[in-house]
This record gives structure tokens, C-alpha cells and sequence, in this order.
């Protein structure tokens, strides 16, 4: 006895190779959209300039706190030229003319730290840019010039 004798040929166990291969281009198809949704590269360059944003703030607020304590004196080093921030622990010469913010980061009464762009950053420099506005209320501007997604990141106060 052979095998078609017990399954005749529509009754046979098993998949077509046809039902086999739609099933892999439904797979395909729904893994496609899945990766398109989630867009990994979109999602890394968000989170980068979410921490972009949080930097900012944090020496925005660095600085206030130095202004509050100092009768609402910035530190010299920032003019109304914009300039990177010098990374902590290098020197305006080593930092080409750069701001030095080692102010609010003497003692860690401000600062523990500048903080630096998640890829915009140099050996020297941060990646962020500080200058204070020369108005007759001069505020101070903080900006992360490498944002992407054709973001702008630019805070005042």
C-alpha cells in the first residue's frame, strides 16, 4: 500500500508552497511597516535633542543661579558675541577663544559639570553656544546649534 491510498491528493497533510510563500510576504509586509513605524533613526535623533533641550536649561539655569548670588552679574566670560562653551577643566586658549563657564563649575556650586552635545561636542568645546543680548534688559541665550531633525534649540532668559 502506498501513501496515496490513505491520503488521496487534496487530503494530503502540509502547505503548498504557495500558501507558503504568501505567508512569508505577509510577514514581509507587516515587518516593513512595523520598522517604518518605529523608525529607529527618527527615534535616536528625538532622544538627542531631548537631552539638547535638558543641556540648555541646565546651564541657562547655572547661570541665573550665578546671577542671583552675584547681584545679577553673569560671568565675564560671556559676552554679546556668541561663543562656544569651553568644556570643563580646558582653558579659553586651549578652547579657541571659546567661552569659559569654569565659574559655575568652581567649587560644583552650580555646575558639577558642563554638559556636552550628544554629537556635536569637540575635544575642547561643548557643542553649545552662550551669548547675552545687549537690550536694555539683556537676557542671556543659550543654543544647540547641531539639533537635528532641522530642529532649533535656542533658550533665553
Amino acid at each position: 500500500m502506498s501513501l496515496r491510498t490513505f491520503y488521496p491528493r487534496a487530503k494530503r497533510p502540509g502547505f503548498t508552497l504557495i500558501e507558503l510563500l504568501l505567508v512569508i510576504a505577509i510577514i514581509a509586509i507587516l515587518a516593513a511597516i512595523v520598522i517604518i513605524a518605529i523608525n529607529p533613526a527618527r527615534q535616536l535623533a528625538q532622544a538627542n535633542n531631548a537631552q539638547r533641550r535638558s543641556d540648555v536649561n541646565t546651564v541657562l539655569n547655572a547661570v541665573g543661579q550665578y546671577a542671583v548670588d552675584n547681584r545679577g552679574a553673569y560671568p565675564t566670560a560671556i559676552t554679546s558675541v556668541d561663543g562656544e562653551i569651553c568644556r570643563t577643566g580646558v582653558s579659553v586658549a586651549n578652547c579657541g577663544g571659546g567661552v569659559d563657564l569654569s565659574a559655575l563649575t568652581d567649587n560644583e556650586l552650580y555646575l558639577t559639570a558642563i554638559p556636552t552635545d550628544p554629537t556635536g561636542s569637540s575635544a575642547t568645546g561643548t557643542g553649545y553656544f552662550i551669548y547675552v543680548t545687549t537690550s536694555t534688559n539683556p537676557r542671556i541665550v543659550v543654543s544647540a546649534p547641531s539639533a537635528e531633525l532641522s530642529v532649533t534649540i535656542n533658550v533665553s532668559r
